[in-house]
C-alpha cells in the first residue's frame, strides 16, 4: 500500500513537472512506473504516453486563460510529430528491439534531455524580462525547420517514450520566435496531440493496466493544473536547470541497472 501510495505521490510531481516547465513528465513517468509500480518497459512506455498526453491537454487549460498558447505554431509543429510518434511506437515492435535495448535507448535520451536542461537553464531569458527572443528563425527556414524538429522529437516520443518538451521549448523559442513562458503552454498541447499517436502505435499490441493508468493521470493531472497556475511566479528556467540535475540522476540509476 505504501508503494502504491508513493507512486501516486510521484505521479503529481510528474504532472507539475509539465505544468511548471512544459517537459520532464514522461522522463519521470517510465522509471516510475517501471520501478515503482512493477510495470513492464513496453506497457510502461505506452501507459506514459496516455498519462503524459492526457494530462498535458489538461494542462494546457490555464495556460490557454493566461494566453500562453500559440495556436499557429502548434499547428505548424504537431502534425509531424505526431506522424513521428506513431512511427517511432511501430518501430518499437520489430523483433530485435527488446525490452532491455528500448530501456537503455531510453536512459541514454534521457541523458542528452537532461543536458539540455541543465544548458538551457543557463541560457534561455527569465520569465520576466523577456519580451521577445534574442534569436529569430523566419521565412523558409522557419517553416521547415520546425516541421523537421517535430518528426525528430516524434520519433523519440514513439520509441522510448520521451515527451521532448525538453527540445520542443527551444525549438518555438528560437525558430518559433515566441516567448518562453508562450513556448511552455504550447508545448503542451504539442506533447497531448504526439503522446496520442505514440500511444495508438502501441494499443493494440500491448496488454495495460487501465485502472493503474487512469489513477496515476488523475493524480497528475492535480500536479499540472497547480503548476500551470504557479508558472507566472516561478522563473521556470532555474527551475528546469535544477530539474535537469535530477533527470540525470535518473538516467545514470536506469542504465546502471540494465
Amino acid at each position: 500500500m505504501f508503494i502504491l501510495i508513493f507512486g501516486y505521490f510521484l505521479a503529481v510531481a510528474i504532472g507539475l513537472s509539465l505544468g511548471l516547465i512544459g517537459g520532464g513528465g514522461s522522463i519521470l513517468a517510465v522509471p516510475i512506473l517501471v520501478y515503482v509500480m512493477g510495470v513492464g518497459i513496453k506497457e510502461a512506455i505506452a501507459m506514459s504516453l496516455f498519462i503524459v498526453g492526457t494530462v498535458s491537454l489538461i494542462g494546457v487549460i490555464p495556460h490557454w486563460f493566461h494566453g500562453n498558447v500559440n495556436l499557429k505554431i502548434a499547428a505548424l509543429f504537431a502534425p509531424a510529430a505526431m506522424l513521428g510518434a506513431y512511427s517511432g511506437a511501430r518501430f518499437s515492435a520489430l523483433p530485435f528491439l527488446s525490452e532491455t535495448i528500448q530501456l537503455i535507448c531510453f536512459g541514454i535520451v534521457t541523458i542528452a534531455a537532461s543536458i539540455l536542461m541543465i544548458r538551457q537553464g543557463q541560457k534561455l531569458p527569465d520569465n520576466k524580462s523577456q519580451k521577445q527572443p534574442v534569436q529569430s528563425h523566419s521565412g523558409l527556414k522557419k517553416w521547415l525547420s520546425i516541421p523537421l524538429e517535430g518528426f525528430g522529437v516524434g520519433i523519440l516520443t514513439g520509441f522510448v517514450g520521451v515527451g521532448g518538451g525538453f527540445a520542443i521549448i527551444p525549438a518555438l523559442v528560437l525558430l518559433g520566435n515566441i516567448p518562453m513562458k508562450e513556448a511552455i503552454g504550447t508545448s503542451l498541447i504539442i506533447i497531448a496531440l504526439k503522446s496520442v499517436t505514440g500511444f495508438l502505435g502501441y494499443v493494440d499490441r500491448i496488454a495495460l493496466d487501465w485502472t493503474l493508468m487512469l489513477f496515476f493521470t488523475i493524480a497528475a493531472s492535480l500536479g499540472t493544473i497547480a503548476g500551470a497556475y504557479l508558472t507566472p511566479n516561478i522563473e521556470a528556467k532555474h527551475l528546469q536547470k535544477g530539474f535537469g540535475y535530477f533527470v540525470l540522476a535518473v538516467a545514470v540509476l536506469v542504465l546502471v541497472k540494465h
